[in-house]
C-alpha cells in the first residue's frame, strides 16, 4: 500500500490516486466547456454591448449635459449641467415641466383605459374562439389578428379619414341628430365635457388652486381628450388580436377534464369561466397586462401619424422625440427618456406585486 499526500489530504491507495485523476480531468473538461460557452456567446455579447449597453450609458451621460446635437457629446458643444435637466422636468416651474406633466397625464389616461380594455376584449375573443362547436375558427383567428400585423401608418391614416370632419363616424352620428364633432385638434377632456353638460363651466377653487408637477388638479381630472380617445380606440383595436392569441394558447393548455368536472359539479358557464378558467390563465393574463403596460407607456407611432401631438395627445415618448429631434435639446430628451424608463419599471413592479403568487411567496 502506498501513501501520498495531496495538500493536507492523505491518499491511502492507488484507487484514491485514480479518483483524484478523474476529478482533475472532469474539472479541466468543465473549464474547457465554460471557455467554449463564452466563445459561442461572444458574438451576441459583443452586439449587446455595442448596440444596447453602450448607447444606454451614453444616453445616461447626455442626460446630465446641455447638448444641441452639434459635434459629439464629449465635445465642447456639450456642457455638463448635472441634474438641471431632471430639475426642469420635475421640480422647476416653467414650460418644460408643464409640458412634461401634461404628457404624463395624457399617457396615464391612455394606460388606464387601453390596458383593461385590450385585456378584456382579448380574453373575450379567446374564450369564443376556444369553443369546440364554433365553425370557421381559422378565419376568425386571422380576422382578429390582422389589425395587429397591419402597418401602423396605414391603420392610422384610415382612422384619420374615418374620424375626419366629414368622415364616416360623423356621418353616422349625424343620422341620430348629433352635431359634427371635431375629433382631432380637440384638446377638451371627455370628463370636462361631461362636467360642462352638468352645468360645471368653471373649476372649483380648491381644484384650481392646487397643482401637482405644475398642473392643476382640475386639469389632472380632465380625462383623455377627444383626440386621444380616437387613438385609444385604435390602440385597443390593433393590439387585442395579439393578446388574444396568447390567451388562446393558454386556454388550449387547460385540460378539458377540468371543465367536465366543473360541469358535473353543477357549475354554469359563467362560474366555470370565473372559478376555473381564469385562475388557470393567471400566468398568461399577467403576461398580457405586463406587455400592455410597457407598450402603452411607449406610445409613439400612432401619435406621430395621426395628431403630431396636437389635441392634448402628447405623451412622454413623443415629447422626448420633439425635444431631441425638433428642438435640439438632447440632454432634456435623454433625461425624459430615463424618467419614462423609471415610470415603466415602477408600474411593472407594482403590477407584479399585486398579481404575485401569495401561496408560493413569489
Amino acid at each position: 500500500m502506498t501513501t501520498a499526500m495531496v495538500g493536507e489530504v492523505p491518499l491511502e491507495s492507488d484507487e484514491d490516486l485514480r479518483a483524484l485523476g478523474r476529478r482533475s480531468r472532469r474539472a479541466e473538461r468543465r473549464r474547457g466547456e465554460g471557455l467554449w460557452g463564452w466563445l459561442f456567446l461572444s458574438p451576441s455579447l459583443i452586439l449587446l454591448i455595442t448596440f444596447v449597453i453602450v448607447p444606454i450609458a451614453l444616453a445616461l451621460y447626455v442626460s446630465f449635459t446641455k447638448w444641441n446635437g452639434q459635434g459629439g457629446p464629449f465635445s465642447k458643444s456639450a456642457s455638463w449641467v448635472g441634474l438641471e435637466n431632471y430639475q426642469r422636468l420635475l421640480t422647476r416651474s416653467g414650460l418644460t415641466r408643464k409640458n412634461f406633466s401634461t404628457s404624463l397625464r395624457n399617457n396615464l389616461y391612455f394606460v388606464l383605459l387601453v390596458v383593461p380594455l385590450q385585456t378584456i376584449i382579448a380574453l373575450f375573443l379567446a374564450i369564443i374562439l376556444h369553443q369546440r362547436k364554433l365553425k370557421g375558427k381559422s378565419f376568425f383567428r386571422t380576422a382578429f389578428y390582422m389589425p395587429s400585423i397591419s402597418s401602423a401608418v396605414a391603420v392610422g391614416m384610415i382612422f384619420v379619414f374615418l374620424f375626419a370632419s366629414g368622415g364616416v363616424v360623423n356621418t353616422v352620428l349625424g343620422w341620430f341628430g348629433a352635431k359634427d364633432i371635431s375629433w382631432f385638434n380637440n384638446g377638451t377632456g371627455i370628463f370636462h365635457s361631461f362636467f360642462k353638460v352638468l352645468g360645471v363651466d368653471k373649476p372649483p377653487s380648491w381644484l384650481a388652486s392646487h397643482d401637482f408637477l405644475g398642473l392643476s388638479w382640475w386639469n389632472w381630472i380632465s380625462g383623455p381628450s377627444w383626440s386621444m380617445t380616437v387613438i385609444i380606440i385604435l390602440a385597443v383595436w390593433t393590439t387585442s388580436g395579439t393578446f388574444m392569441l396568447m390567451l388562446l394558447a393558454g386556454l388550449q393548455n387547460v385540460p378539458e377534464e377540468v371543465h367536465e368536472a366543473a360541469a358535473m359539479d353543477g357549475a354554469g358557464r359563467w362560474q366555470t369561466t370565473r372559478l376555473v378558467t381564469l385562475p388557470l390563465l393567471k400566468k398568461q393574463i399577467i403576461l398580457v397586462v405586463t406587455l400592455g403596460l410597457i407598450g402603452t407607456w411607449q406610445m409613439f407611432d400612432q401619435i406621430y401619424v395621426m395628431s403630431d401631438g396636437a389635441g392634448e395627445t402628447m405623451t412622454p415618448a413623443y415629447l422626448a422625440y420633439v425635444s431631441g429631434m425638433k428642438d435640439n435639446r438632447l440632454g432634456s430628451a435623454s433625461a425624459l427618456a430615463f424618467i419614462l424608463f423609471g415610470i415603466i419599471l415602477v408600474f411593472t413592479a407594482v403590477q407584479r406585486f399585486v398579481t404575485r403568487d401569495k401561496e408560493g411567496g413569489r
